[in-house]
């Protein structure tokens, strides 16, 4: 367990030295170009630190597996607004700089976004499968600068075509929902298009981003779907192929699912009491899993450290799937993993119709804060999009 957690911290797809000098010696990149217009924050703090600036770092591509994007739209998500007040800013910091090498707070300017659709304006030596002009999409890991901002460096394998059918705005609203769905559901869920046809799922809060997502891909693999969700969201979820809602706001939710049958898997959006209710809902005995996005992991960090930090969470996932697991059931905790096989797969499902962007808001580059309060009221029913590169400089 602790070796799998320090994999979450410390594990990259590039070599260590990449952290060890801030200035290049060299660089690849072709452009002349040296700065760029994007929104950044110097500090950790409330919408008040969001800042534009014509002058943010252009990225230079540095190892040869790289590429930068010319960001068309990006996606908003909760964990923006979390990053913006500071959430994980201890493990993100350690990703970007393992050994220390700086001994500063380097994160900052800091740019958000997590979604990106866009173009590719260069390529590393090594990138065989994307060529200039390609139109992208990518969820940015969190450790990176984000896509508010003109341009985006990625690395290639965080990087898929985007899906014809879309649109940019549309394409925005997808990557970090669809990896984290698919994270969630198939790396540590274990379903698939293959095992996934009858099987019952409850999704916990089905009408955010992920939910939405993972509605679509659950139903386009055969599960059969319940989801919870407020009253004025059901038709929206039925919409999307729930084939059950529940409406948490008519009487305790526990009781309403209580009296159905018992489900695979479920997938816990939502957080706080789920716990003490949820399991009861598992099929005992035949696999069925508990999987929560909603984890301790990042702020045990923040608070404790990261030595004590991932102690604390080892121990508790330790002690949870123990105390489940001599009652039949499985408890798992689910986290973002940008992947750009995945997003080929999902682009795929775009394509052929099983799966729609589902796009609740647009703003204008011009208008990040006010993309940033509307997050911050929560109760989405679908993704909030800035358009960054048509027409949306300030």
């Amino acid at each position: 367990m602790m070796s799998y957690l320090r994999h979450l911290v410390f594990s990259s797809n590039t070599s260590l030295c990449c952290h060890v000098s801030q200035t290049r010696m060299f660089s690849v990149t072709k452009s002349s170009r040296t700065i760029m217009p994007a929104w950044v924050i110097d500090k950790y703090g409330g919408n008040d630190v969001l800042r534009f600036t014509r002058n943010a770092s252009f990225p230079v591509i540095n190892y040869p597996n790289e590429v930068i994007v010319k960001v068309m739209s990006a996606g908003l998500n909760p964990l923006d607004v979390s990053m913006r007040d500071g959430y994980g800013a201890a493990a993100f910091s350690m990703k970007r700089d393992p050994l220390n090498i700086k001994q500063s707070r380097s994160e900052f300017p800091l740019i958000l976004g997590r979604e990106a659709s866009g173009v590719i304006m260069e390529c590393g030596l090594d990138v065989k499968h994307f060529r200039e002009r390609d139109e992208v999409w990518a969820a940015i890991p969190p450790w990176k600068q984000g896509s508010l901002a003109e341009f985006v460096l990625l690395s290639a394998n965080e990087v898929s075509l985007k899906p014809k059918s879309l649109s940019h705005i549309e394409a925005a609203a997808v990557p970090y929902v669809a990896t984290t769905a698919w994270s969630a559901l198939v790396n540590t869920g274990g379903l698939n298009k293959d095992n996934c046809a009858k099987k019952r799922v409850l999704v916990l809060g089905g009408s955010g981003g992920v939910g939405t997502f993972a509605i679509q891909m659950l139903k386009a693999w055969g599960a059969h779907v319940t989801v919870t969700c407020s009253q004025n969201a059901e038709q929206f979820v039925r919409g999307l192929g729930a084939d059950h809602v529940v409406d948490y706001t008519t009487r305790p939710v526990e009781e309403q699912l209580g009296s159905l049958e018992k489900f695979n898997l479920i997938l816990d959006n939502v957080g706080g009491d789920t716990e003490r209710w949820a399991f009861n809902l598992l099929k005992p005995w035949c696999g069925a899993k508990f999987v929560t996005l909603i984890t301790p992991f990042l702020q045990n960090i923040n608070s404790l450290g990261i030595a004590d930090g991932m102690m604390q969470s080892a121990a508790t996932v330790a002690t949870k799937t123990l105390k489940h697991l001599v009652k039949g059931v499985h408890y798992r905790w689910g986290f973002f993993a940008p992947s750009g096989p995945a997003l080929d797969e999902i682009r795929e499902m775009v394509d052929a119709g099983q799966i729609q962007a589902v796009v609740e808001t647009t703003f204008s580059f011009s208008q990040v804060p006010q993309a940033f309060e509307k997050m911050e009221k929560g109760h989405a029913r679908g993704k909030t999009v800035v358009q960054v590169g048509e027409g949306g400089d300030l």
